[in-house]
């Protein structure tokens, strides 16, 4: 006689910052959502801001937890506190947490805050000490951290001494949809849209936090070169444009102009993950990507050059080599799923999340 069915879990909660259309963390928890819908799984959502105008929204328990009341620099603390009250009233089967909190079953690693700090060099704050804390005790509480590249795994062992067999490496979702090559007409027609020269091999950079994202590098670089090849930068804008460095704007459209850039350009000081590159690559654009983001391990062969933050020349070696591809012919991305060593669809993304959620 066969075993019974074992029932499937549907009684899930989500931590969050906030369900709202933003930056990387918000665009994730929107997938994590839209992923379990389509599962037919309706869970909680906890978060300090939810936008109910979204369609995820209506796709979840929303209950918004505010902690306007405390000090900026606490807030995390105050979420972590409201949402342990909350749950005392009933606990959930699972508690994923994609923000920080000390009530998560399974939490998500998309950063690790001493792995920022070593990456900037700034000295520590009191502040910080109370994120170290919070960080460790999320992180040795959960049964599961799923952390967004190797890179986060290694930051989790060192900085927190995390067993590396409660580690799941499960890198993120891209809309495999939206993200999609453009033919040459079209990447034409976009060059066009955005005034970009013809007679450059246009190097994409997207940004609203230009420090961090390495812009620095890229400045100094193609403020000087006499290279026929020009930044276009989106996002934030920049201090001085040319013919080398042109300014395009905020770009709702980012996988338009992904599409038609020559290469895109990650210089991050320290990126855990790095999704733009992801995106880069599922629109047939390859990368010259800095060795210490996270999305190099992700992606393969010709797809990118990696250069080196900490070796002088490096980055120029690796502008000159996508230079030469370019005008050999040679630097479009045929098929860019075979191109990354794991499957970006937001579903499969998911589906693994799932399993540890009912593991």
């Amino acid at each position: 006689m066969s075993e019974p069915t074992r029932p499937s879990l549907t009684d899930i909660a989500l931590t969050a910052q906030a369900l709202k259309n933003s930056g990387g963390a918000e665009r994730y928890t929107r997938d994590v959502i839209a992923g379990l819908h389509r599962m037919g799984v309706r869970p909680t959502l906890y978060a300090r801001e939810i936008d109910r105008s979204l369609p995820e929204a209506a796709w979840v328990d929303a209950k918004r937890l505010n902690v306007r009341w405390a000090p900026r620099k606490l807030r995390n603390l105050a979420f972590d506190w409201r949402l342990k009250q909350r749950l005392k009233r009933r606990r959930p089967a699972c508690v994923f947490s994609i923000n920080h909190s000390t009530q998560a079953d399974v939490v998500a690693c998309g950063g690790t805050h001493p792995g920022s700090l070593e990456a900037s060099g700034r000295a520590v704050r009191r502040s910080d000490q109370w994120q170290f804390e919070l960080e460790r005790r999320v992180y040795t509480h959960a049964r599961s951290v799923v952390a967004h590249s190797q890179l986060m795994s290694r930051e989790l062992q060192r900085f927190y001494g995390v067993p590396a067999e409660r580690i799941e490496v499960i890198y993120p979702p891209v809309d495999t949809q939206r993200f999609q090559p453009l033919t040459e007409e079209a990447r034409a027609a976009v060059r066009r849209h955005f005034h970009l020269p013809e007679d450059r091999v246009i190097f994409v950079f997207s940004s609203t936090s230009h420090e961090r994202k390495g812009y620095p590098l890229l400045e100094a670089f193609f403020s000087q070169t006499t290279l026929p090849v020009c930044l276009a930068v989106a996002g934030r804008p920049v201090r001085r444009t040319g013919e080398t460095i042109r300014y395009v704007g905020y770009c709702n459209e980012i996988e338009k102009l992904f599409a038609a850039g020559d290469f895109t350009a990650v210089a991050s000081e320290y990126e855990p993950f790095g999704l733009v590159g992801v995106e880069s690559v599922m629109c047939g654009t390859p990368l010259v990507i800095a060795d210490n983001v996270g999305a190099a391990e992700t992606v393969k062969g010709d797809a990118k050059i990696e250069f080196s933050r900490r070796s002088a020349g490096s980055f120029e070696r690796a502008i000159h080599a996508a230079l030469e591809r370019v005008q050999q012919g040679k630097a479009r991305i045929a098929d860019p799923l075979a191109s990354l060593v794991y499957n970006p669809d937001v579903d499969a993304h998911v589906a693994a999340l799932y399993k540890l959620f009912t593991r």
